[in-house]
């Protein structure tokens, strides 16, 4: 009973961070540790995050659903798809060829302490930089800026960076504001975080018990819940101010567990 409270605890945490610049996964390993929650395979951390996606689908379907009848006849539309699929691929073909090294090693609450206040760092610095918006519109980047997006996105396979946060600051640092550069980051993670489900669902599929899915289901659930809460305000916040406040979040958390690592190991 308590390993469930403690999976719907971290399923809202999963919620409540993924579509934030703070790294859900980094919160999990850090609260993990300190609970001395253990997943089978690590799995709990990655599936979970399929409920968070499932809650960009409820907010947003109308709109994709608009985008995915336009596709045979509005060449914006099919832009838009191939972009999002480019921005996609390279997070997929290298996540995948070192999924084993992400999780053995930089699966480490040591590296997401640092990661969490070194992206603080950085993601102060661009809100304050004077940037110039050119563009307004997620669905109307140039496809050589969604790409470039789908890079940086990769730097969030260490954990603590946040695939939110390498994903709205390359968004913001190419010409999008900061609304624009929020909302591609919900619509890259679809795919993003679908594909990471599948691929980790397929590795470990044989090894999970029943228990274990009972867990991940309860996590599921709750971070369907509170993922619902952050997409619904997530951008209207953003627009008003900006992104400093996540900074020290990061930099107060990270801070935070590396005192609870020196202290408590």
């Amino acid at each position: 009973m308590s390993q469930m409270f403690e999976a719907l605890f971290l399923g809202l945490v999963e919620g409540l961070t993924e579509f934030l610049p703070v790294s859900s996964t980094g919160h999990l390993l850090l609260i993990g540790h300190f609970l001395g929650f253990e997943s089978t395979g690590k799995t709990f951390e990655v599936l979970i995050q399929l409920g968070a996606i499932l809650a960009i689908l409820a907010v947003y379907f109308n709109r994709l659903w608009a985008i995915a009848r336009a596709l045979p006849y509005d060449p914006d539309a099919r832009r838009f798809v191939i972009g999002l699929l480019a921005a996609f691929l390279p997070a997929a073909i290298i996540g995948a060829a070192l999924h084993s090294f992400i999780k053995d090693v930089l699966f480490n609450p040591w590296i997401v302490c640092m990661t969490l206040i070194a992206g603080g760092f950085v993601l102060m610095m661009v809100d304050s930089m004077p940037l110039r918006a050119t563009y307004k519109d997620a669905t109307k980047f140039p496809i050589a800026m969604y790409i470039k997006i789908g890079f940086l996105q990769c730097l969030a396979m260490v954990p603590g960076v946040s695939r939110s946060g390498a994903t709205i600051v390359g968004g913001m640092l190419l010409g999008a504001d900061k609304r624009a550069a929020a909302e591609f980051s919900f619509f890259l993670a679809i795919p993003t975080m679908a594909g990471a489900f599948a691929y980790d669902l397929l590795k470990n599929y044989s090894i999970l018990t029943a228990d274990d899915v009972r867990i991940i289901t309860v996590g599921f659930i709750a971070a369907f819940v509170s993922a619902l809460f952050v997409v619904r305000t997530l951008l209207n916040y953003v627009s008003r101010h900006g992104f400093t406040p996540f900074a020290w979040w990061r930099i107060i958390v990270g801070s935070a567990g590396l005192a609870g690592l020196i202290v408590f190991g």
